[in-house]
């Protein structure tokens, strides 16, 4: 599960850092604590709901479905 919750930080940090934005700042537009997309970004949250996943995506000006793995939008 670690592998594929880092996938998803990579590309969260990814999308953050091409907006220029901090992760402070990514709370601040979000929602979602920073310490939460720390851990994500680290690979190393528990229970990442679609919720924040949602939140996270509306933030960042993409759509969910873009935070997920190239492997995950295959299937």
């Amino acid at each position: 599960m670690t592998d594929y919750l880092m996938q998803i930080g990579d590309i969260l940090k990814r999308k953050r850092l091409d907006l220029g934005l901090t992760q402070q700042e990514l709370e601040a537009r979000s929602g979602v604590t920073q310490s939460m997309i720390s851990k994500m970004e680290k690979g190393s949250a528990d229970n990442v709901s679609i919720d924040i996943l949602r939140k996270l995506a509306k933030a960042l000006n993409c759509l969910l479905v873009d935070l997920l793995p190239e492997e995950d939008k295959r299937k």
